[in-house]
């Protein structure tokens, strides 16, 4: 029964969120690297953001107007990672809150000596562990510093599926942890080493941060540049391709 009437609230809800094949063209014209997905890929991809779309509940950030276009953007982005995962992967919360370029999220931590601090810190996107995910917009990517922060932050989300952020997400039961840590840890280590000596990196400096910021940054690494990612770590490139059931690399030649 509660199957039943969850379907019908689906059907209610996208009824209700209707999009024309020119305003997924128009979204899909400035995301070039969905171009490695076939016909039927790129049919699935509108069908799940539709669903996407009319399950989460947007916001806008003050100085923010909320456009279809927006929407439309974020969702096809977001739901690229999980095209052949489900999107049941983002189930556990609802909301999806949007700030005009980067934002200040207030901070504070207690030093050694019992001392609260108190900072801003401004930020490009941000996921809450069972809560929301805020993202910047801005309508120049470049403004953005090269930085997809949608592929970032749901990278993030799935990091969260088994507790906090630590650069290990839930693996499908045909991957090996053993595998994973063998080609992601001292693929960081190395990136560590070359952002410790100043190195001008290919793949974005704010990988070295922490493992969990690995994993995000390869992961934007592999939708947006997999031949860098494959060139830079191939071991770590096979993993994400094994995860996300996904290869950008093959078919974007």
């Amino acid at each position: 029964m509660i199957g039943l009437l969850r379907n019908w609230w689906k059907r209610v809800t996208l009824d209700r969120v209707r999009v024309s094949d020119d305003e997924w063209n128009a979204a899909e014209a400035h995301l070039p690297f969905l171009g490695h997905l076939d016909a039927a890929e790129r049919r699935r991809l509108r069908a799940m953001a539709h669903e996407f779309l009319a399950e989460k509940e947007w916001s806008a950030g003050p100085g923010l107007t909320l456009t279809p276009d927006i929407q439309l953007s974020i969702s096809l982005q977001a739901c690229l990672p999980v095209l052949n995962l489900g999107l049941e992967r983002y189930r556990g919360w609802v909301g999806i809150i949007i700030y005009p370029g980067d934002f200040v999220i207030p901070r504070n931590f207690i030093d050694d000596a019992g001392v609260v601090h108190e900072y801003d810190d401004a930020v490009l996107g941000e996921a809450w562990e069972g809560g929301p995910v805020l993202v910047s917009w801005f309508d120049d990517p470049k403004d953005a510093d090269g930085v997809n922060v949608v592929l970032h932050e749901f990278a993030h989300k799935l990091d969260m599926e088994n507790g906090t952020a630590d650069g290990l997400p839930r693996l499908p039961a045909d991957m090996s942890r053993h595998d994973w840590l063998a080609a992601f840890e001292p693929a960081y280590e190395n990136f560590c080493t070359r952002v410790d000596s100043d190195e001008d990196t290919r793949l974005d400096p704010y990988a070295a941060e922490h493992l969990a910021e690995f994993f995000a940054v390869m992961s934007e690494a592999f939708f947006e540049t997999p031949d860098v990612l494959h060139d830079e770590y191939p071991a770590v490139y096979e993993q994400l391709r094994r995860f996300y059931r996904q290869d950008p690399l093959q078919r974007a030649g």
